[in-house]
């Protein structure tokens, strides 16, 4: 009898820090989520940002190219044909001011898409973080299971070992702490 008290015991001490572990994994990796969720939203806008940008960057560089392309070709016109170069004038002049519009514009767009760029670099490095804290702490949970079902301690100590890993992580993202294991994450990405 005292021998089943004591397994019974031990069972119960064990299903208990079973359950702790589980439930205090599962409400950090529910709270992390939901950060990791809207730092994937702020990265969507920031690339999307970063696309359109690059998309008027180019745009303007082509119509650059055209004004340039034409005043040329204002020009050619004009040396070929000196009567037209008074009725001219006023093209070529409007021509010249796109063109230095665009010079103004073209550099501001590119850094402002390359602002973007490193915007949406900055949150995809802390989106790594929730990544990897979301699997080390799955992988805990997965492990604390199995340590109900074959009633041992250690791999209940594993689960304790990969869920303090994804918790570092965790917070590591929600602090802005710059850790990150980059031969892993270039591994598994």
């Amino acid at each position: 009898m005292e021998v089943e008290l004591s397994v019974e015991g031990r069972q119960r001490r064990i299903n208990t820090a079973v359950a702790m572990t589980v439930v205090l994994l599962s409400v950090f990796m529910g709270i992390a989520k939901i950060k990791d969720d809207n730092l994937v939203q702020a990265m969507q806008l920031a690339k999307s940002d970063a696309v359109d940008l690059w998309s008027e960057y180019q745009s303007r560089s082509i119509k650059k190219s055209l004004a340039e392309s034409t005043l040329q070709q204002l020009e050619i016109a004009g040396a070929s044909n000196p009567a037209l170069v008074a009725s001219l004038a006023r093209q070529r002049n409007e021509l010249q001011q796109k063109i230095a519009a665009y010079n103004q514009a073209i550099p501001a767009t590119a850094a402002k898409a390359k602002d973007r760029e490193a915007e949406y670099n900055r949150l995809n490095f802390h989106d790594d973080q929730f990544d990897l804290s979301d699997a080390a702490i799955s992988i805990g949970i997965a492990c604390a299971a199995v340590a109900a079902l074959v009633d041992m301690w250690l791999p209940l100590v594993v689960a304790w070992a990969f869920g303090t890993f994804g918790a570092v992580f965790g917070m590591a993202g929600f602090f802005g702490w710059m850790l990150h294991p980059d031969w892993l994450m270039s591994l598994l990405s």
